[in-house]
């Protein structure tokens, strides 16, 4: 008796994928394991947890997937291999924003960590801004943001109505909320105390150790006071503090607009007087990938910038660096609300198929090219950073404390 073979055992292609939930979403997941026919494995972390294994456990992951101001320290380590743009297809249609530091040479590139300040690798192996042939982390997803206001405490804004100090307002004490995160919620916070002139910084994207203690101290007199309702780490959270009533005025991030339930039309977002606070993402390939695996991970990266994930980028507020792949998953409808910041002619759907935009809505701060001209910051990983971030983790910890 002949026994028939065993068919051959093809086992299928894996690529890990380390980063956060900002952009390690399923949809996006899935519709790169079809179009590239591998399978891709996240693991979804928080900003530092992400940012510390992805230095010490270079191994564990092929692709890092972050933002340009948590990739200091991990290309410190050694934990990264440069990026050969020849090798990134739509090089040449990443937009100015990521490669020369704003959409057009007279643009203020703003504070802090600007991706284009750590984009390209230097003959050195430093990081700077000085156009290489190598980058160290592809630029992808980005946003401005700033913060969410009640209509019914702070009234209406026009245009430039609002300011970051409203994120400090007596009038909303015990119903002011942060978001927990140093690299950010400390940014949101310097910017509120500058815009009502209770300090000044001589370059907020890189505070002084006086000035980190300084702003540490006025926050901490304000939570005696009783002013904030606490501090968020997930969208999940900022939006139940809303959806629940607890807040007048907290930091927000653009997907949770689309959220608010009941209080969509009273919880507003702000365009502050004084400029956004921005970030920028991007995907970093791990030093230990050669050959065959190091081909699937940029078939990866330039899948990123095709335009079916940033179309769903778009969908929950945020913009692609290829804008032009974006447009063709848009439809035109899409494209004037997101993207050139008409009013919505019609009902628009988030990712997950629930109407986050109504007809009539016009995006607050207009079209990309408005809004990201007026970048204050971007989220930053400051020189006294560990100095930073152990005070404002002394600080969160307190929040449960505060008075009322």
């Amino acid at each position: 008796m002949h026994r028939l073979a065993s068919p051959p055992n093809h086992k299928r292609r894996v690529l890990r994928v380390r980063g956060t939930d900002v952009t390690l979403l399923e949809e996006v997941r899935k519709m790169a394991v079809a179009d590239l026919g591998i399978d891709i494995e996240h693991e979804s972390l928080d900003f530092l947890t992400c940012q510390h294994l992805a230095a010490v456990d270079p191994t564990g992951y092929d692709v890092y997937e972050q933002c340009f101001h948590n990739l200091d320290i991990v290309w410190y380590w050694g934990a990264l291999q440069p990026i050969q743009t020849d090798r990134i297809n739509q090089w040449d249609h990443i937009g100015d924003l990521a490669k020369d530091g704003g959409i057009s040479k007279y643009t203020w590139q703003g504070h802090g960590d600007a991706p284009v300040r750590k984009l390209y690798v230097q003959p050195d192996g430093t990081l700077g801004q000085q156009p290489m042939p190598t980058i160290s982390m592809l630029p992808t997803a980005h946003n401005v943001d700033s913060f969410g206001f009640d209509r019914r405490l702070f009234g209406d804004e026009g245009p430039e109505g609002s300011s970051w100090a409203w994120l400090l307002d007596r009038r909303a004490r015990g119903r002011i909320a942060l978001v927990d995160e140093p690299a950010i919620g400390i940014f949101d916070a310097a910017l509120a105390a500058e815009a009502n002139g209770d300090l000044t910084f001589q370059d907020i994207g890189n505070m002084t150790v006086d000035e980190i203690d300084s702003l540490m101290a006025l926050l901490e007199t304000l939570r005696q006071q009783g002013f904030f309702a606490g501090s968020w780490v997930t969208p999940d959270e900022a939006e139940a503090f809303i959806q629940t009533d607890r807040v007048s005025v907290q930091s927000m991030w653009s997907p949770s607009y689309g959220n608010l339930g009941e209080m969509a039309g009273i919880f507003r977002e702000s365009v502050p007087r004084e400029g956004y606070r921005a970030w920028h993402g991007g995907a970093s390939l791990a030093r230990h990938l050669e050959g065959a695996k190091l081909d699937m991970a940029y078939d990866y990266l330039n899948w990123w910038l095709t335009g079916p994930a940033g179309a769903l980028m778009a969908r929950q507020g945020h913009y692609m660096t290829n804008s032009k792949g974006v447009r063709e998953y848009l439809s035109p409808e899409e494209w004037g609300y997101w993207y050139d910041g008409d009013p919505a002619r019609c009902d628009l759907k988030g990712p997950d198929g629930k109407i986050v935009v109504r007809t009539g809505q016009r995006r607050p701060g207009g079209a990309y090219r408005e809004r990201v001209s007026r970048i204050a910051l971007w989220n930053t990983v400051m020189d006294e950073y560990n100095y930073a971030a152990r005070s404002w983790k002394r600080f969160i910890r307190t929040l449960g404390s505060s008075t009322t």
